[in-house]
């Protein structure tokens, strides 16, 4: 039997609620035609993989013994392909009915395009970052720190002021709906398996451009994402919502080692210090209190620690 031509990968980790809906939003949009599924439970320990056999039988399902991140995830279910492309799709990502269809459509029609990603909306319709500039030591500064007024010709990692109702092409597309062509997994793989959580999509489209690869923002179907769901769920386990950021900073110090190399990784945590002092001295002045300003040092603390932990960003610490 020939294949369907895209396989939707999906890394499960404790959104049990949201397996019913996401899949019967696929089924709207045509996947019983269209698609075939591929999921990876990441450990979960709510009641997901009970969901998962109720919600979608014929999924290929694959189940891990511990949380190994979202792209080694996404990553193992790559010797399962069979289709023209592959869809990531965040399980708290809900396609319309003819996201799909579009899709794949203009894929077929541009064979030029190796990544494609499409407008984001919340839960209560506003629009996301949908298409996105790649990060800087300076841009992360400035936004950090709200200084973006001394920087009017700087390119910001989510800059929303443009007409997002045109196609265009950009840096790099959120991974919660990430529509891969085939031959570019042949030819670059998918995810750099250090990052452990975030940065892994801006990496990949770092590396599918340089290949010569369009990245391209497509307008015409609407994802509704809801965002945070497995981040909450690895906050409530660990108890603390610190633990996440500290995914977030090491993952950041991986990717201008890699991409901007050492000089690029001294200016970023030079920036990184000089960016709590000024929001330091900014929650002083506002009188904010201590709470705020110890934030500000344990940022900088911990990204020092991490820096020390990966060997100057040269490698994960998980």
């Amino acid at each position: 039997m020939d294949s369907k031509p895209v396989d939707v990968m999906v890394v499960n980790f404790n959104t049990a609620s949201l397996l019913q809906p996401m899949f019967d939003a696929l089924r709207r949009a045509g996947g019983e035609v269209l698609a075939s599924y591929l999921v990876v439970d990441n450990a979960s320990v709510d009641d997901s993989l009970q969901r998962m056999a109720e919600v979608c039988p014929e999924a290929l399902l694959l189940r891990n013994a511990r949380n190994v991140g979202f792209g080694r995830a996404n990553n193992q279910l790559l010797d399962h392909l069979r289709g023209r492309y592959a869809l990531l799709l965040n399980t708290d990502a809900f396609v319309a009915v003819d996201s799909l269809a579009k899709t794949l459509d203009y894929m077929d029609e541009h064979p030029d395009c190796g990544v494609l990603g499409v407008r984001l909306v919340g839960r209560d319709g506003d629009l996301q970052p949908s298409c996105r500039y790649f990060p800087t030591p300076l841009n992360v500064f400035v936004a950090r720190t709200g200084l973006g007024r001394f920087f009017p010709g700087l390119k910001m990692v989510d800059e929303m002021d443009w007409d997002h109702n045109a196609v265009r092409e950009c840096d790099w597309l959120p991974g919660c709906f990430y529509l891969i062509r085939r031959e570019v997994l042949d030819q670059v793989g998918l995810f750099d398996p250090r990052y452990f959580l975030y940065y892994e999509e801006v990496d990949h489209c770092k590396r599918v451009k340089q290949a010569g690869w369009k990245v391209v923002y497509y307008p015409h179907t609407t994802v509704v994402h809801i965002g945070g769901e497995s981040s909450k769920s690895v906050a409530a386990l660990e108890a603390a919502s610190r633990q996440i950021s500290s995914y977030q900073i090491e993952s950041e110090l991986l990717y201008f080692r890699k991409h901007h190399g050492i000089g690029g990784l001294a200016l970023h945590m030079l920036l990184v210090g000089l960016g709590d002092l000024l929001l330091a001295l900014k929650a002083l002045l506002k009188g904010r209190g201590l709470a705020a300003i110890a934030a500000c040092w344990r940022h900088t603390r911990t990204t020092w620690s991490l820096l020390r932990k990966t060997r100057f960003a040269s490698q994960p610490t998980r």
